[in-house]
Parts: structure tokens; sequence; C-alpha cells
């Protein structure tokens, strides 16, 4: 019965592709496909010709119902490091700093501005605070607790990505919001001021006292509802300070898309790739771990952080394949990876030691020590 629950959540929220449609785009060559993501009668679509999302609801439901899981979620606390605002007030104005909150959401420095991306401190990746799905793992450091935020970045409105609650304690904290097109209602609805949104489409770029933000392609989905799907954008987005250019995919399947924007703006200091929530009943959507290298090569990136894993089970696997997967496959193409524990600062121009820290206690004591040792 939990797992029904969390399967109609996921349905209501959107966070899956979980309803049968048809939506294959049929496109010719020549056509440009990252041009074409309007739809005549409102909303937005995947250009990419192989797309399609023609996942069947009750195949998933007697999924959930039959499908052993394994490793589902930590039987260990995770590790976290805890982050006060006079650690961040106190950051070096002159560096750019990347620190994992969890799942998706990012606190970084750039260009002496503190932002946050996709942030959700909720307990919950839903609708409800009694059901869904719950974080394995409190944010490093809460809302309340927070230093002065200068914006707050949005990839889609999808719930493990756009937070109800969240925005409404920042609405009046924060002086910038960035979105893709459409969603800039959900945030007005919450009390966010309209002059503080900037809504972009694909290729729209907005500067911000030296700070650019440019929204780009994703291949992905938008609904919060049952009756909304694909009324506002989803994006990911490319942030030019004057000492960094980092990549954030937000949420994506693997597309020509990746390599168009390495070609337009990389190489990339740092991409902070999706790399979990992966399934063979929705490969267009989320991509896998061997998905997620090739688009930071594509990318033209110098150094991969895999994101959206390690807080909600939103999938089948467990809940630590996706970051082994990438981890060795990384040491296999010789990638330069970045797996900070949450919480731990990322100083751009001078990039500490990560570890594997979602190991087991035996093998994450020896692997420490020999980081200690470096």
């Amino acid at each position: 019965m939990k797992r029904i629950i969390t399967l109609l959540i996921l349905l209501l929220g959107g966070t899956m592709l979980l309803m049968k449609t048809q939506e294959t785009q049929s496109l010719t060559a020549s056509t440009n496909v990252l041009k074409n993501h309007h739809k005549s009668g409102g909303g937005f679509t995947n250009t990419t010709a192989d797309f399609t999302n023609d996942t069947a609801l009750l195949g998933l439901i007697g999924r959930y119902i039959s499908e052993s899981r394994t490793d589902a979620s930590p039987v260990d606390a995770l590790p976290v490091t805890p982050l006060n605002s006079t650690q961040l007030n106190n950051l070096p104005a002159d560096k750019d700093v990347v620190i994992r909150l969890g799942h998706s959401s990012i606190f970084m420095q750039v260009s002496g501005q503190k932002w946050l991306i996709d942030p959700v401190f909720s307990e919950r990746a839903s609708p409800f605070s009694f059901a869904g799905p719950k974080r394995f793992h409190q944010p490093p450091i809460t809302l309340h607790s927070l230093p002065d935020i200068d914006g707050v970045l949005i990839s889609h409105d999808h719930y493990d990505h756009l937070d109800k609650n969240s925005i409404k304690y920042l609405a009046d904290k924060v002086t910038h919001f960035v979105v893709p097109l459409g969603v800039e209602q959900y945030l007005q609805d919450w009390k966010v001021a309209p002059e503080k949104i900037h809504s972009l489409d694909w290729w729209q770029s907005v500067n911000i006292e030296g700070l650019s933000l440019t929204a780009t392609p994703a291949q992905h989905f938008s609904g919060r509802g049952l009756f909304d799907r694909d009324k506002t954008l989803w994006a990911s987005y490319v942030i030019e300070s004057s000492d960094s250019k980092l990549f954030f995919s937000g949420d994506s399947g693997y597309f020509g898309g990746f390599k168009e924007i390495g070609e337009r703006f990389g190489p990339f200091d740092l991409t902070l790739i999706e790399t979990g929530a992966y399934d063979r009943d929705w490969p267009t959507i989320h991509m896998t771990p061997e998905q997620s290298l090739q688009a930071h090569i594509d990318l033209k990136g110098k150094q991969m952080m895999p994101i959206h894993n390690g807080t909600f089970d939103l999938a089948f696997h467990s809940w630590h394949e996706p970051l082994q997967r990438i981890s060795e496959l990384a040491q296999k193409s010789q990638v330069a990876l970045l797996t900070p524990v949450m919480g731990q600062i990322i100083t751009l121009d001078n990039i500490p030691a990560t570890y594997s820290w979602w190991q087991n206690k035996e093998q994450l004591e020896s692997e420490r020590q020999a980081v200690a040792a470096l």
C-alpha cells in the first residue's frame, strides 16, 4: 500500500513519466529541433525526433507491487557537513563556491553573489506533508539559517525542484528569481513580486550585476497535477561569472542539445549533471550514468558533479547505485569527478578532495584514510 501511495504522489507531482500519451515527435532532418519547442495551442514540447513518453501506468503499478527492492533507502545516517550563515557570509567574496544541499538543490557564490538552485528544504518532495518521497537526510543548513540570498534559479516545476514552502519563505528575502517560461505564475501565486522574476525561454539570458544566466534546452516535461502537463517550460542553465563557467542540467534525458550547448558555451569549469532516478520505463526523460558521463563530455566539462541523487527515492534502483556507477565510469574514462558530502564547500579555484561517502562503513573508512593521506 505504501508503494502505491508513493506512486500516486509521483504521478500527481510529475516527478516521473507515468501517463501514456502520444507525443513522439516526427521531425524532418532539416528542422531546427531546438527552436520548435512551443506548442501551437500553448505549452511546450520536446523536439528530439525519437523522443517518446509512452510508459503505461498499469505496468508501473504492477512493478511497484511485485518488484523487490534492494537498498531503496540508506540503513545508516548519511554524512552531512553542517553549515551556518556565518560560514557562508565569511566565504571570500572573490571566490566562486558550489555546495550541494541535497538532491538537485545547490548553494553557489558566484561574482560575489549568493544564489540557490532548485531549493527544496521540505521534508517530502510532494504536494502533501504526510505522504510522498521523504528525505534521507536533513539539509546541511535550514531555511531560517540561510544568509541573505541574492537570487534563486529554478529548472522546472516538479515537486523535487520547485518547493512551495521554500519559495514562500524566500519570496520577500530574495531579489531575483530566474525561471523558465510559465513558472513565474507559481511564484506570483506564492507572493513573489512580479518585478523580481526573470522568465526565460531557451537560449535567452539575463545579466545580473555581472553574472550571466542563460536558459538552455533540456529534454524533460513539466506539471504539478493531472491536468497541467507541459504547460510550463523546463530548462538547463549556463552560469557565467567573471572567473568561472558552470552548467546545471536540471532534469533531462540524453539528447543532442548537450553537444550544441557545449559548442556554444563550453568548455565549462564544472558541470552539475543529473545522475539518478533513471529507469527502463522512462528512458528519454532521465539519464543513465553512462549518458550523464557522455553529456558531461559533450559539454566539454572539466569537472563533473553528479546531482539528482542521494536524497529522495524516485526510481527502482538502489539509492546509492547512481553514485557508484558514475564513480566507476568516470575513473575508467579518466573524467574528473566531484562527489562532495552534502554541505561540503567546493571552491572552484582550489577544489578539495571528495570521497565515496555512499559506501558501507568498511569501504568508507578505508577511503577516508586514503583521502586524509593526500
